[in-house]
C-alpha cells in the first residue's frame, strides 16, 4: 500500500473528528487567527449522522463560541422545565426520590440533538474558512522521520472485501500538518493506537466505560412535557451491575430514552440492549410510549474514567480533546460541555505556541479538570455494588471532591465472571426479574434498521478478529461468547459448524454495525479491534 501514489493536502491543522470538540476547536482557531488553514475531516456520511448523545447541555461553552447563538438556534433546542429522578425497585415498582442529585439539575440548560447540533455548528465553522470534509475516514496516522505525528491518511475507496481493488478504487489522500489534533469521541481508532504508541496512559488508571443505547419517538399529541428531564436508576440492573436511564422530553410530541450500562459489569450473560428493551416496558414507562413510533435508534461507548483515567493529551505533532482523552463529567452525563471547552482551550493554546507541546499541563490546570477532580471518586465508587456507590457519592458530593484518597478505576475487559456449567441465558433473565416485551424495536436488526446503517458488503471487514479460535473454544466455554450480547446491533453470531470443537464458529455480520466500540472495550480475550471502515459507512442517525 505504501507504493501507492497518493495526492497530498497540506493545511496547518488537521481535525480528525467533526464532534463538538472538533468543530469549537476550529471555530476558534479561526477566531483567533483567521489566516490559518484548518481542515476538519469526518467519517461520517454527512456531519452529526454518527453522534449519539443524551443529550443535555450546559450553554456557558455555546455562550463564549458564539454569543449571538439563540437567536438562531439549533434545530432542536429545548429548555429544561423540571428534573424528576427515580429508582425501580423491580420490574413492577417506581419510586420518586423527593431529592434529585445536585450533579443532575439542569435547570438553566437545554434538551438538544447532539447530531444536529453538530450539524448546525459546521457552517459557523465553514463560514470562517473552515474546510469540512465529511465522508472522509482517518485510517492511519502519518508520521515524520523523527516518529512525530504529521497527519493522517484517508483510508482507499473501492476495496473489495478479499483486498483486491475494485473498478472504482481511489487511492485515499494523505493530509499533512504541522498540528494534528485527535477529536474522534471514546475510544478513537487512530486515538487508541497513538496513545499506545506514546504510551501516554502510563501513569494514569486503565480507562473505563458504558454502552449508551438511544431511541428518539414520536407519541401521540398532548403527551409530552418539553423540557422535562427524568433519570432512574435501579431495575433492570441488579445492585451490582451499574446503570441508569435517560428521558428527555423534546418539541413536537418527541421524548428521546436511552439507557446506560456500565461496561464493567460481571455477569457473562448480562445482554445491554435486552435489558433496554425491559426497562422501556417497565409500567412506569410503557404507558408513555405505547401508540408511539421509533424515528432513529443507535448505541455508543461512554468514556466513563474521567480525572483519574485521563491520559497525557499531548504527544510529538499532535492532541487530544473532547472524549478522545476522556473528558465526560459521569454524574452530570454529560460531556459536550468539556469537549467544546477543551476545544476552545487547545485553540488558544495552539494560537499562543504554534505547537501541541504544553497542551497536557494547559488542560491540567483548567476548570475542565478541576471539575472531573471534584467527581472523580463518584463513578468509581460504585464498584462496591449500587447502595454504597450511592453513599459514595453522597459524600463526595457533600464535600465537593475534598476527600484526600482517590479511588482506582480498573479496565472493563478482565471483569467478567465465568459461566456456570448449565447456566442460561433464559435462567439469568428470570433471576434479573426480566419481563415479556411488546414495545419496538422487535429485536437487534429492527433496531439496527431504525439506525439506517449502511457497509458495502464487498468491503474488508473492518471489526479484526485476531484469533477466532479462541471464539469457539475457551471463550466459548468459560463466557458463553458474550459478545453475542454485549454487541446492540447483533454482529456477532456463533453459527453451527460441525468441523469445530464445540460445534460453532464465529460470524462476523459487519455490515450491521453501528460504530459502538464496545466489542473493542469488552472482549475479555482482548482479540477484537475496530478499525474504520471505508469513508461514509456506518449508521445516519436522526436528530440523536
Amino acid at each position: 500500500m505504501s507504493e501507492i501514489e497518493r495526492d497530498v493536502m497540506e493545511y496547518d491543522v488537521v481535525v480528525v473528528g467533526a464532534g463538538p470538540a472538533g468543530l469549537s476547536f476550529a471555530i476558534r482557531l479561526k477566531q483567533l487567527n483567521p489566516e490559518t488553514s484548518v481542515c476538519v475531516i469526518e467519517k461520517a456520511s454527512t456531519i452529526g449522522a454518527q453522534i449519539l448523545s443524551g443529550a443535555v447541555i450546559e450553554p456557558a461553552p455555546l455562550d463564549a463560541l458564539l454569543p449571538g447563538w439563540r437567536e438562531a438556534p439549533p434545530p432542536i433546542c429545548v429548555p429544561v422545565t423540571e428534573d424528576e429522578f427515580w429508582y425501580l425497585p423491580d420490574g413492577k415498582r417506581a419510586i420518586k426520590s423527593p431529592i434529585v442529585p445536585p450533579q443532575m439539575h439542569n435547570h438553566g440548560n437545554f434538551i438538544v440533538s447532539l447530531g444536529a447540533l453538530c450539524a448546525w455548528l459546521a457552517p459557523q465553522a465553514e463560514a470562517l474558512g473552515v474546510e469540512i470534509y465529511p465522508g472522509f475516514a482517518a485510517s492511519e496516522p502519518l508520521f515524520d522521520d523523527a516518529g512525530a505525528v504529521r497527519g493522517v491518511r484517508i483510508g482507499d475507496m473501492g476495496v473489495a472485501k478479499d483486498g483486491s481493488h475494485k473498478a472504482g478504487y481511489t487511492a485515499g489522500i494523505d493530509i499533512v500538518a504541522p498540528i494534528t489534533v485527535l477529536a474522534e469521541g471514546c475510544r478513537g481508532h487512530l486515538s487508541k493506537q497513538l496513545i499506545a504508541k506514546f504510551a501516554l496512559d502510563a501513569e494514569c488508571d486503565a480507562q473505563t466505560y458504558g454502552i449508551g443505547m438511544k431511541e428518539l419517538w414520536q407519541l401521540p399529541p398532548g403527551r409530552t412535557t418539553p423540557g422535562k428531564t427524568v433519570h432512574s436508576i435501579g431495575w433492570p440492573m441488579d445492585n451490582a451491575t451499574y446503570g441508569g436511564s435517560f428521558l428527555y422530553h423534546l418539541d413536537n410530541d418527541r421524548v428521546a430514552i436511552g439507557f446506560v450500562v456500565g461496561l464493567d459489569y460481571e455477569d457473562a450473560l448480562l445482554s445491554p440492549f435486552e435489558a433496554f428493551q425491559q426497562f422501556k416496558n417497565h409500567p412506569h414507562i410503557k404507558p408513555l410510549l405505547e401508540g408511539g413510533n421509533i424515528l432513529s435508534t443507535g448505541a455508543r461507548a461512554i468514556v466513563e474514567g474521567g480525572y483519574q483515567s485521563l491520559p497525557k493529551v499531548e504527544m510529538p505533532g499532535a492532541m487530544l480533546v473532547g472524549d478522545s482523552a476522556g473528558l465526560l463529567n459521569v454524574p452530570k452525563i454529560k460531556g459536550t460541555h468539556q469537549a467544546m471547552r477543551a476545544g476552545m482551550l487547545a485553540a488558544e493554546h495552539v494560537v499562543a505556541t504554534k505547537s501541541a507541546t504544553g497542551w497536557d499541563a494547559k488542560l491540567r490546570e483548567s476548570p475542565v479538570m478541576a471539575e472531573l477532580k471534584q467527581v472523580r471518586n463518584i463513578r468509581p465508587g460504585f464498584h462496591k455494588g449500587l447502595w454504597l456507590g450511592l453513599a459514595n457519592a453522597g459524600w463526595e458530593t457533600l464535600t465537593r471532591g475534598l476527600s484526600p484518597w482517590t479511588l482506582k478505576n480498573h479496565a472493563d475487559w478482565n471483569t467478567l465472571d465465568k459461566v456456570a456449567s448449565g447456566e442460561t441465558i433464559a435462567a439469568d433473565q428470570t433471576r434479573l426479574g426480566y419481563g415479556d416485551c411488546t414495545l419496538p424495536p422487535r429485536d437487534r436488526l429492527q433496531s439496527v434498521f431504525f439506525a439506517s446503517t449502511s457497509h458495502d458488503e464487498d468491503q474488508p471487514v473492518h471489526l479484526k478478529v485476531s484469533d477466532t479460535n479462541i471464539c469457539a473454544t475457551s471463550c466459548a466455554e468459560d463466557f458463553d461468547n458474550p459478545c453475542t450480547r454485549f454487541c446492540p446491533a447483533g454482529v456477532y453470531e456463533m453459527v453451527a459448524d460441525a468441523a469445530m470443537p464445540r460445534g460453532k464458529r464465529l460470524q462476523i455480520n459487519s455490515a450491521n454495525c453501528v460504530h459502538c466500540k464496545t466489542c473493542d472495550i469488552k472482549d475479555p480475550y482482548q482479540i477484537i479491534t475496530w478499525v474504520t471502515p471505508e469513508g461514509g459507512s456506518g449508521p445516519n442517525y436522526q436528530n440523536l
